[in-house]
């Protein structure tokens, strides 16, 4: 058990599966580190990543707003998007208040630190690396993708992703924090585009490996076009393996709740479908497997429940302390 106050758990992740995890942990009395993807090349993010050489900060934005504890209005501005106005036009205002304080501290990580302030941020926001990294998918048939935004829309099957620039640094206190924790959780997000990029700067990935936490992968609930079309759960986990070249995972959290099937139909369009629970695959791979209803649904949208999962991160947390205690 680490020796700060609460117990402390690591989570590593990006897109939108991690702000819904959040959500739900900082209701509990927790110590929260988010450690979240460079990545990013689309949207608003990646316009001011090349326009301004900064990391795109889309994805720590919505962290920020998960873990913020001020008046919902404030967070509702901060994540306000502008829909028209010349150059405006696509952009969050979260977005352009951590590019104008990147400007006026010169340094992304201390912007973000600055506005986990202004914003009451119950946990610690910290990116993956100070500057952006750029993800390549190499296929299965030899060609390779450049850019986060482009992979999933290649129509191949992926072999495997990888940065560059190959020199990264992680954040110092991003590997202290990994080496402290109590729980280190992976996921949720999509596999191959916002959980890897944090895993394959190499020190980060080194240490998840080493690190004397228990480890959680939260196993999306559906499978994604143009990353893992048709994976089982199985296949997430190899995927992860294969990646950092250690099995790591101590427990992967998949549902077994029932989706609708009108649910099912809308997901099929765009060519997904539920993750199977393959039980013996697991089983070999000598992963805990926690199976539970852990979907929740909104305008026929799928996503994880904050709530209930949040609640059995908290009981493999509760099950260290009473082997330790």
């Amino acid at each position: 058990m680490s020796t700060t106050q609460h117990p402390k758990i690591v989570i590593i992740g990006g897109g939108t599966g991690l702000p819904v995890l959040l959500r739900g942990l900082k209701q509990y009395a927790v110590d929260i580190t988010a450690i979240v993807t460079v990545a990013d090349d689309g949207g608003s993010s990646g316009r001011l990543r090349d326009e301004l050489d900064m990391p795109p900060p889309g994805d720590i934005r919505n962290v920020l707003a998960a873990l913020s504890d001020v008046e919902p209005l404030v967070v509702e501005l901060f994540q306000h998007r502008f829909e028209n106005g010349n150059g405006l036009s696509g952009h969050s205002l979260g977005n352009l208040i951590l590019a104008a304080m990147t400007s006026i501290t010169g340094d992304f990580v201390r912007a973000v630190r600055e506005m986990s302030k202004v914003l009451n941020v119950r946990g610690k926001v910290l990116p993956a690396a100070n500057k952006s990294v750029v993800l390549h998918a190499e296929m299965e048939d030899g060609t390779v993708v450049s850019g986060e935004s482009k992979i999933p829309y290649s129509g191949k099957r992926i072999k495997k992703v990888f940065l560059t620039p190959e020199q990264i640094e992680p954040l110092p206190e991003a590997i202290e924090e990994i080496r402290q924790a109590d729980l280190i959780v992976i996921g949720p997000g999509s596999l191959y585009t916002s959980i890897l990029p944090n895993l394959l700067v190499p020190k980060i990935g080194r240490e998840v490996c080493e690190a004397n936490a228990k480890k959680v992968y939260v196993c999306n609930v559906m499978t994604q076009a143009g990353e893992t079309l048709h994976y089982a759960a199985s296949d997430h986990v190899k995927a992860l393996y294969n990646h950092m070249g250690c099995a790591f995972l101590d427990y992967i959290l998949v549902n077994n709740g029932h989706i609708p099937e009108d649910i099912q139909q809308r997901y099929a369009e765009e060519y997904a479908e539920p993750v199977k629970d393959d039980a013996e695959q697991l089983a070999a791979l000598g992963v805990t497997v926690i199976r539970e209803n852990i979907v929740s649904y909104k305008d026929r949208v799928i996503r994880h429940d904050t709530q209930k999962v949040a609640a059995l991160l908290v009981s493999l947390l509760e099950t260290q302390e009473n082997r330790t205690s």
